[in-house]
């Protein structure tokens, strides 16, 4: 089911989309070691060419980066003309916490730029295809083999938590 994307979306450069990755993965570093034994990811929520948010993901049980993105999101902005970055793709599926791809679709963001697939069965591809029906303008790969260096030691085809 992986599901890839090569062509930028209008309005944002690919050297953009990838400064905005380095936050995002800069903010993956702040996951560790309580995330474990989730993957440290993180993620940057974009108005225009400013960060407006910023989350990553907890110890088990606490929202994964995308979720905390969201929460520390200013709730008068319009998610409309929000891009969303997160090193890894979000999760389809709910276990401790909600299926972060649902909770993007919740929100309202029309586009989302993702580092790298979750290679999770349990993803693999469901959470880009979720958004993506859901009429969001998805981008895989921004920043991937640097997104992989830091995050391929904590990923995994062995399901998690």
């Amino acid at each position: 089911m992986r599901e890839r994307e090569t062509v930028a979306p209008e309005g944002m450069s690919e050297s953009e989309q990838r400064q905005f990755m380095d936050v995002a993965l800069a903010e993956s570093r702040h996951a560790l070691p309580d995330c474990s034994p989730n993957p440290p990811v993180g993620c940057v929520i974009v108005q225009g060419r400013d960060v407006v948010s910023r989350g990553y993901t907890g110890a088990p049980g606490r929202p994964h980066a995308e979720a905390a993105a969201l929460l520390a999101l200013d709730p008068n902005m319009d998610p409309a003309g929000l891009s969303l970055f997160v090193t890894l793709e979000p999760c389809a599926f709910v276990g401790r916490t909600p299926s972060c791809a649902q909770a993007i679709v919740g929100a309202g963001i029309r586009r989302v730029f993702v580092g790298t697939l979750d290679p999770d069965p349990r993803n693999d591809g469901a959470g880009i295809a979720i958004m993506r029906a859901a009429g969001i303008e998805v981008r895989v790969g921004v920043a991937e083999p640097e997104v992989l260096a830091f995050l391929a030691a904590h990923l995994s085809t062995t399901p998690r938590s």
